[in-house]
């Protein structure tokens, strides 16, 4: 984000954003928004609840004027960390996919597509084995993940035993 400064990286917007038809939270109800999303996070029980949660919260309500997506995922990211479990990576080739199911959940309240998502991504990133850089190489490779979602579709490979 240092070579989009005019993006003010790092504070709430100051002007409604969109994507295509989509049009994401009034910049004026952010703050407010996010501390009443907030109060239903820390309700939630479970850590994998809460990851799944607060990802879906920053995307919908874009808080910011770049950035929102991958905020989003550090923030998923960081609930499972904390509590133990595998982060979720979106490769290249799911991104469709991954837009598709934020887009239904936003406009058809469809949390199963979000879910089964999210499923899919897991059960992809569990497989990866960050101790060996070659492995990982390969397994990235021959699942796709560096492919565009028109030419490949993501292949979860089974871990070696």
């Amino acid at each position: 984000m240092a070579a989009r400064l005019y993006k003010t990286p790092g504070q709430f917007k100051d002007e409604n954003n969109f994507a295509g038809q989509t049009a994401f939270v009034d910049f004026n109800l952010v703050k407010c928004t996010l501390v009443k999303s907030f109060d239903f996070y820390q309700a939630l029980p479970h850590p994998v609840s809460k990851a799944v949660f607060i990802m879906f919260v920053v995307s919908e309500v874009h808080p910011f004027l770049a950035g929102n997506g991958r905020v989003a995922r550090v923030m998923m990211n960081a609930e499972l960390v904390k509590a133990g479990e595998s982060k979720i990576i979106i490769p290249t080739v799911y991104r469709d996919d991954y837009m598709g199911a934020l887009k239904k959940l936003t406009r058809q309240s469809d949390t199963a597509s979000y879910i089964r998502m999210l499923q899919r991504a897991l059960e992809f990133s569990g497989n990866i084995h960050h101790s060996d850089m070659d492995e990982m190489q390969h397994y990235l490779e021959q699942s796709n993940a560096f492919s565009e979602h028109t030419e490949a579709h993501l292949k979860i490979i089974p871990p070696s035993t």
